[in-house]
């Protein structure tokens, strides 16, 4: 074997033994060791998307956002293509207050998977956010049509028609929720101040 095969070798065992390490340190809760090996995976392998966004998602674990954002950065620029790298990013930036980007990373995300049920979700929110309530509408019935039976979409959509004023729609949207979720519909009449006429489920 001559010395480059002999490098490339050592260098492809190497890293089978960072990742096998990541993976199991990880599974016995030595978060920090594990951190540690992924980040020599991550310096053994710098194209490496999966990695960058494994580690990238252990940072903003630890509150480390600023840092996270920056890894999710640098997997977006090998492979921009990824809608979970742009909802990945998205979702920290909106954790910063920072919705203008966050919005855009969002519909980055649902641009390349339409079926990205929490993005659409996010985007509704970053919306909300930057105080383009209406355009809030449309992203949250999409977030329902793909999830139904999430509380989460129906609950913000009566928000969003109570701030519109569109009592009816947000009387609808109580209703919907209160199909499978009678507690949070209840919840959302008090928040709010209308009566969709849904029994107390507490009685």
């Amino acid at each position: 074997m001559g010395q480059a095969a002999t490098m490339s070798f050592n260098a492809t065992l190497e890293a089978w033994f960072c990742r096998q390490m990541a993976i199991w340190s990880g599974l016995l809760k030595r978060d920090e060791m594990s951190l540690e090996y992924w980040e020599r995976l991550r310096a053994l392998r710098p194209r490496d998307v999966n990695t960058a966004l494994t580690v990238a998602h252990r940072r903003a674990e630890r509150g480390e956002r600023r840092e996270a954002i920056a890894l999710i950065g640098q997997a977006i620029e090998v492979d921009p293509q990824r809608a979970d790298a742009w909802f990945n990013l998205g979702f920290l930036q909106q954790e910063l207050d920072e919705h203008a980007q966050a919005l855009h990373a969002f519909e980055r995300a649902v641009a390349l998977d339409p079926k990205l049920d929490r993005a659409w979700y996010g985007k509704a929110l970053s919306l909300v956010k930057l105080g383009r309530v209406e355009e809030a509408v449309e992203p949250l019935k999409k977030n329902i049509e793909l999830q139904p039976m999430s509380p989460f979409g129906h609950y913000q959509l009566a928000h969003v028609w109570h701030r519109l004023g569109k009592r009816q729609n947000a009387i609808a949207a109580i209703r919907a929720l209160a199909r499978f979720e009678p507690k949070v519909a209840k919840q959302v009449e008090r928040e709010i101040g209308v009566d969709a006429g849904i029994p107390d489920p507490y009685k």
